[in-house]
């Protein structure tokens, strides 16, 4: 590596003030649990997402004993459909041994499946009193993120589209916004579908970002899990080194136009 090339221990992602040098986030949700090991050795994750009721899986497998003892475990409260009981979840995962990571989903459209924003900033607030470190599940809308901001947050982890889509980035305009305004690590969840989408979050300045369908349904997981690590790796590279600019309405040649050689 050259000098001016940052090094991922010297560029670290800090949540609750605990320090990572992975900014890839995996979901564990849609796996099978042999492919989960093989997975987060490729995409060199630090810190993997698990639903309380997959813990066990009809008493037959133990999700944790596929995962590494050096990765967090970041338990979600994937079934919340209130406040309430988002904060009752989190606080059985941390009575487990869970940590005290957590990321807060609340969700009772049961079509859309989209967070509901009001109760996320209700139940961020008792669980960061309560000494969580909080990573909360939104819709990317500025004044929630605010909200979740006060309330205590770690980071705020909007969605890129409807979870389970894999269609991308349909909600740049707005995540862009958030990236801008907030001053917390902008994570990006839910609906990222390719390594190129995770890289063109990461050049936008996302601070990580979080991925499970697109890992989950592809054809090589431990592969496309790795495609996705180069691919974070290389978006926040090309986002620390500042863009190129843009030019809308006319071109500029990248070779002189005067000079040629004459007889």
């Amino acid at each position: 590596m050259t000098d001016n090339i940052i090094e991922k221990d010297r560029d670290p992602l800090i949540l609750g003030g605990h320090t990572f040098t992975s900014r890839f986030i995996l979901g564990s949700g849609k796996y099978s649990l042999d492919l989960i090991h093989a997975a987060v050795e490729q995409a060199d994750a630090q810190i993997i997402t698990l639903a309380l009721r997959r813990a066990n899986e009809g008493g037959l497998a133990n999700i944790l004993d596929y995962i590494p003892e050096h990765v967090t475990l970041l338990p979600n409260t994937s079934g919340a459909r209130n406040a309430d009981e988002a904060v009752r979840i989190a606080r059985l995962a941390r009575a487990a041994g869970c940590g005290d990571f957590v990321k807060i989903e609340v969700i009772h459209d049961t079509k859309y499946l989209l967070p509901d924003n009001t109760e996320t900033v209700k139940a961020t607030e008792i669980l960061a009193k309560e000494g969580f470190v909080v990573m909360p599940y939104m819709y990317p809308d500025l004044n929630a993120a605010r909200d979740l901001a006060d309330a205590g947050a770690a980071c705020i982890m909007p969605l890129a589209a409807p979870i389970g889509t894999n269609k991308g980035l349909c909600t740049k305009d707005f995540i862009q916004i958030l990236i801008d305004e907030i001053d917390l690590p902008v994570i990006v969840d839910a609906g990222i579908g390719r390594p190129s989408q995770a890289c063109e979050a990461m050049e936008m300045g996302a601070a990580a970002i979080m991925a499970n369908t697109a890992i989950a349904t592809a054809g090589d997981v431990p592969a496309m899990a790795h495609a996705f690590k180069l691919a974070i790796e290389s978006g926040r590279q090309a986002y620390l080194a500042g863009l190129g600019r843009t030019l809308d309405k006319q071109a500029s040649a990248s070779s002189p136009l005067t000079g040629f050689l004459h007889d």
